[in-house]
């Protein structure tokens, strides 16, 4: 998890693990709770907030986010992310500030054009009142000095589709119509407002009631913890904790690009442009803003993880399967399982998953489990080209001419955006995207757990070890035809259908 507070990651890793601790020991009850709000925040002086009763509040409402509620109790929010308004309230109120450069000079043109008297002339200097600002900018645009700064909000910032905004009292609103749970906005934030729920408790659960509890890795995972963790350290560490086993999401990425590569194929035959289906930010940024693209242009095939929940699923009927990666978009496609039904019921981030090994004295460690499902084209889907680059070798595999074929690689909210308005204006010259709300794509998700250059100096190393399998003759040692690799619910249903009648 980067981010340059350290107190704040500290906060949330130590509420994590120490509820995770609770949950292990079967002591989750609201006594224990209290006592660790009171351990975190013992008083009399504020650690955190303005005041201890602050501090004790914003430790509250995270102990709820991990067991998987909303931090306020009478919410309805299906949102994973959540907006905790202790931590809110301490961000400064208004967008528009005046500086030192004010001259308050005699034409007061900021005064003037201002419509709702939030312009006042001090004693030194112009002053804006907050709570009658309607952010409009007019008075900056006025001021001859350029006195009047924009200071935009980091969250807001952050934000690639404009779904944050504030109530009358400066608290920030998440509009979920618009919010496609890409998580930048929580490490954005220097109070950590913006946070995530968590699902320890419940996988904690599922272990200790002895169900068949699998580990999900994504393709992203190697390199995040140096060089010397390798997907064997990984799936070790994960059976320590309980886990009955740990299967690397890469090999799920081969069985996207496999059916991708076919639809793809199609559509490039009906001279049909059409979009990835693997990110998850990127799907809800087509289902929320691009609706009609999404029907018409969105692969039909389900992401890397679903695709492995559905393969463990079919193989363990009533079987738990837990994601592990950087992305907090993950636990939304985890949740829609209207949409994509058996996809995994749990997602943790690195950030997660290292208090969840805290909490019960797990240490990741290098090992001599030379273990690879993965072609390395799947492992590569974590990087921006990765999926395609995966498809196009696919293709090949089964002898197709790919010459010609023109990619767009996007990596990055805005890159997305302004592919997709191509795309809807029917101006775009390529004839598939590669979306990615991530710059540098998975790799460079908002959770992952070093710096992006640190990742993939180890990334190389581990990479670099890799058999040189292929992607099709790899999904052979795989009983492909016992689960369906479809998004839409119809086409999965039609599968399903199809699969009982040949039995």
């Amino acid at each position: 998890m980067i981010t340059n507070d350290k107190s704040l990651v500290s906060l949330k890793h130590k509420i994590m693990e120490e509820v995770a601790r609770l949950a292990w020991k079967d002591e989750l009850d609201e006594d224990h709770k209290q006592q660790l709000v009171l351990d975190v925040c013992p008083g009399p002086l504020a650690s955190y907030r303005c005041c201890v009763y602050k501090d004790r509040e914003l430790v509250k409402q995270r102990i709820r986010l991990a067991e998987g509620k909303n931090p306020n109790p009478s919410s309805t929010s299906k949102n994973q992310i959540q907006i905790l308004s202790p931590a809110c309230e301490e961000c400064p109120i208004s967008s528009y500030t005046v500086t030192d450069n004010c001259r308050k000079c005699m034409g007061q043109a900021c005064q003037s054009a201002c419509k709702f008297g939030a312009v006042s002339i001090g004693t030194h200097r112009s002053h804006i009142d907050p709570t009658k600002c309607k952010e409009c900018g007019q008075c900056a645009k006025a001021c001859p000095f350029n006195a009047i700064v924009h200071l935009e909000r980091p969250c807001r910032r952050a934000c690639p589709v404009g779904a944050i905004t504030y109530d009358e009292y400066g608290i920030c609103v998440i509009d979920e119509e618009k919010c496609i749970e890409c998580g930048h906005c929580i490490h954005a934030c220097p109070f950590g407002a913006p946070a995530s729920k968590t699902y320890l408790t419940q996988i904690i659960k599922a272990i200790k009631e002895g169900k068949k509890v699998f580990a999900m890795c994504a393709p992203a995972t190697e390199g995040q913890f140096g060089e010397e963790i390798t997907m064997g350290s990984l799936r070790q560490a994960c059976k320590e904790l309980g886990f009955t086993d740990m299967v690397e999401v890469g090999l799920g990425g081969d069985m996207t690009a496999a059916y991708e590569s076919e639809e793809w194929s199609e559509a490039r035959a009906e001279g049909k442009k059409m979009t990835t289906s693997c990110c998850p930010a990127f799907i809800n940024m087509l289902r929320k803003h691009f609706p009609d693209q999404y029907r018409d242009n969105m692969s039909t095939v389900v992401s890397p993880m679903c695709a492995i929940s559905r393969y463990l699923k079919a193989m363990n009927p009533d079987c738990v399967t837990v994601f592990i990666g950087p992305c907090i978009a993950k636990k939304s496609e985890a949740a829609d399982k209207e949409n994509t039904p058996e996809n995994a019921d749990y997602v943790m981030t690195y950030g997660e998953f290292r208090a969840l090994l805290r909490s019960k004295g797990v240490e990741l460690k290098p090992c001599d489990d030379p273990y690879q499902e993965s072609s390395i084209f799947g492992k590569r889907f974590a990087t921006s080209g990765g999926v395609a680059n995966a498809v196009i070798e696919c293709m090949q595999e089964r002898g197709e001419d790919t010459d010609g074929i023109k990619l767009k690689k996007c990596a990055g909210g805005d890159e997305c955006k302004k592919a997709l308005l191509l795309l809807k204006a029917g101006k775009l010259p390529e004839d598939f995207i590669e979306g990615m709300v991530c710059e540098g794509g998975c790799v460079g998700g908002p959770s992952k757990h070093r710096t992006e250059m640190e990742i993939m100096k180890a990334r190389k190393q581990l990479l670099d070890s890799a058999d040189d399998r292929k992607v099709l003759e790899n999904l052979k040692n795989y009983p492909m035809d016992k689960f369906s690799m479809f998004r839409d619910d119809i086409i999965h249903k039609t599968w399903i259908e199809g699969k009982e009648d040949k039995e």
